[in-house]
């Protein structure tokens, strides 16, 4: 049986334009979508437009727009599961072969609201993108084709603008959407009243929290067997879940979140929540993986059951990270508690080499204002967070080829470093420049038995001022620190060097 014959659609109004039809935003928005309409009388359903030319919606279309989320996690230390089939989606428009159809939502007087996940590099402005192209090659091409249709349409009718809601991963999302927009706009001469009707849609920043590892693809006919009918659009997340939506306007009646038990926050004001997610979630992980990865593990969740890595990363979250931010310190210690609970989830495969890419500028968002704020604050570097710049540094001793560089493993294993070119080649050059063959040196953490200068590559690492916003060597005794614990990693190994910060 599939999943057709055993869940059947439910028509409602189409309330809710959305860009994207892949794992996140199915297991995200629309699921929070069909709660709405379970627990608040929403009453509204989401019409899904793919953003490039190929996607999923055929395979949507093929199963009516249903499909079930499965959100799986820990909450109060014990493990849940829950199944949940979904019919908040309506069908899904390619604007690559059904260009009039998707142009033809603009007409619906029902919409009201449009989120997007298009990527971090959905938002981008292509000046090749015109208004007469069948579609748009951009994300934000096509929504000025498609407002612009709008706008004539209702005859510039201001009851009938739209809010936007992006998910994409980038800061102030909403800003940026609508910058393009209004660019598109004004470059394609669409006229001051279109312009003033532009400025009158809501362009909200939103910042978006839940791990979606997708289709569970290695054990999808266990899961079917459960269920009681063949899906192949069964979307896998964690339970935790939080969207911060930043707006001017209260559109708390519209969606009602709150009545629904969802973790919604609407503020005019998300830096609180931005700050908090991206020092300590994300903080921890950059912070962590360089140097748990060097030791030999591979997960996030092997990073929790080691005992020396998880003791290393409660210590930089609780006794730097924190004390390093502003805020209600109960606040921060109840999310971080959260996150660490998230971070051991037995279900979530969260590869640590994953997490790794471009290192340097996660560095500088995550930690480098953690460590800065703690410098300042306690007139001392904080031991975790600098040792984790050091980590950070020795991950990326390897060897350059064809664009691609690969570092080596204490234990010979070979693995990726994934970044910027520029940046690939300055560290492959650092290295080359520092470092001296050492047949004796069995012990090293390189390759071909390499040692090296490490007070030479931490000086020349730091100085970059376009890698960290600034040359880190001006940063009271941090070159020393960094330089210490290259030193360490290199004669004594990861683990050796983690016991001493760690105690």
């Amino acid at each position: 049986m599939n999943i057709n014959e055993s869940v059947k659609p439910v028509k409602r109004p189409e309330k809710i334009l959305q860009y994207g039809e892949g794992n996140f935003l199915r297991a995200f928005v629309d699921w929070m979508i069909d709660i709405l309409n379970e627990k608040a009388d929403f009453n509204g359903n989401v019409v899904v437009a793919q953003p490039l030319e190929k996607g999923m919606a055929d395979m949507i279309n093929a199963q009516n727009g249903l499909y079930a989320t499965v959100l799986r996690g820990v909450q109060d230390g014990k493990t849940v599961e829950e199944f949940r089939a979904i019919t908040s989606i309506s069908r899904c428009v390619n604007p690559y072969t059904q260009f009039d159809e998707y142009l033809k939502l603009a007409e619906n007087p029902d919409i009201r609201f449009v989120v997007s996940n298009t990527t971090e590099a959905g938002i981008a402005y292509n000046a090749a993108d015109r208004l007469d192209d069948r579609p748009q090659r951009s994300f934000p091409g096509k929504v000025t084709a498609f407002l612009y249709k709008r706008f004539e349409y209702f005859h510039g009718a201001l009851d009938k603008t739209l809010a936007f809601i992006p998910c994409e991963l980038i800061d102030k999302n909403g800003d940026a959407l609508k910058a393009i927009v209004l660019r598109h706009a004004k470059e394609w001469n669409l006229g001051e009243p279109f312009i003033a009707w532009l400025e009158a849609c809501d362009f909200c920043n939103s910042l978006v929290d839940r791990v979606v590892p997708g289709y569970p693809k290695e054990e999808a006919e266990a899961l079917w067997k459960k269920l009681g009918y063949v899906d192949n659009l069964i979307d896998m997340a964690e339970i935790f879940h939080l969207w911060v939506i930043e707006t001017k306007r209260d559109y708390s009646a519209e969606l009602p979140f709150d009545k629904a038990g969802l973790n919604v926050i609407w503020t005019d004001d998300m830096s609180f929540y931005r700050t908090r997610k991206v020092r300590i979630l994300n903080g921890a992980h950059t912070m962590t993986v360089p140097a748990a990865f060097l030791l030999g593990l591979d997960t996030v969740e092997e990073c929790c059951k080691d005992p020396l890595v998880s003791t290393y990363m409660k210590k930089g979250i609780f006794e730097e990270i924190i004390p390093s931010m502003e805020g209600s310190e109960t606040e921060l210690i109840r999310y971080a508690n959260d996150v660490l609970e998230r971070f051991a989830n037995p279900y979530i495969r969260h590869l640590l080499l994953s997490i790794t890419l471009n290192s340097v500028s996660k560095f500088k968002t995550r930690c480098l204002p953690s460590l800065k704020a703690y410098a300042q604050k306690k007139g001392k570097l904080p031991k975790i967070l600098t040792f984790s710049l050091a980590a950070l540094i020795a991950f990326y001793n390897g060897t350059l080829a064809n664009g691609e560089m690969t570092g080596t493993r204490k234990s010979g294993e070979a693995y990726p470093i994934k970044d910027n070119e520029e940046e690939l080649k300055r560290f492959a050059a650092i290295y080359k420049e520092n470092g001296v063959l050492n047949a004796g040196a069995d012990d090293a953490l390189a390759p071909n038995a390499l040692v090296f200068n490490a007070r030479n590559i931490a000086h020349a690492a730091l100085s970059f001022e376009d890698w960290w916003g600034e040359d880190l060597r001006a940063i009271p005794e941090l070159e020393n620190a960094v330089s210490a614990h290259l030193e360490g990693i290199w004669k004594n190994g990861v683990r050796a060097e983690l016991e001493k910060v760690v105690a």
